[in-house]
């Protein structure tokens, strides 16, 4: 069995990850780390943070995710600040009433936004690679639903024609960013074990 650490201090996303990790694949978490996030992209702050994290948590595989929602009328925000769009301590809470109070008077239609996820993944402390999820979707004037974390009770899901917020995390899993870009990697993972 493949083992992998995952450097994250969201308990959403762990339980996310291990959800979808199969049996040839175990996760594991690791001690919370203060790692700067200082990066102009997911993928630079994914790096920053994987790297951060292995220097205090030594693994064979390690990998970190940066995810964040880009509202297209607002030119891409939150997007690599998504979660401290309100502040540095920010909650889901007031991260989302910013949101909606930034989209107030905003059409349906101009609404689009997408959630992005790059997740890099380290072998022995080097970059092995990065892998990229995106969905699309729109954001919505209320919370719709008590699924999820973050920004998933505001970002309508066209295709299933509800919120993440009403997503179970093993259907949400199927759809969302996170989920396409985790699943990305772990085809590699065994396709160059």
């Amino acid at each position: 069995m493949l083992e992998l650490v995952c450097a994250t201090s969201n308990r959403g996303k762990l339980r996310e990850f291990r959800l979808a990790s199969g049996t040839d694949i175990s996760i594991a978490g690791c001690p919370t780390a203060d790692c700067p996030e200082t990066g102009a992209t997911f993928e630079a702050n994914a790096i920053q943070k994987a790297l951060c994290y292995h220097r205090l948590n030594p693994a064979a595989w390690l990998f970190a995710d940066d995810s964040g929602l880009e509202v297209d009328v607002l030119e891409g925000a939150p997007g690599i600040h998504s979660a401290r769009f309100a502040g540095p301590a920010a909650t889901d809470r007031e991260n989302n009433l910013l949101l909606l109070r930034s989209l107030a008077g905003v059409p349906p239609e101009s609404r689009t936004a997408r959630f992005v996820c790059t997740i890099a993944l380290l072998h022995d402390g080097r970059l092995a690679r990065t892998f990229r999820g995106t969905v699309r979707g729109r954001v919505l004037r209320r919370h719709s639903g008590r699924q999820g974390f973050g920004y998933d009770p505001l970002f309508y899901y066209p295709p299933l024609r509800v919120s993440f917020g009403h997503i179970p995390a093993d259907m949400k899993w199927q759809h969302s960013h996170r989920g396409r870009a985790f699943r990305a990697m772990l085809a590699w993972l065994r396709d160059n074990q």
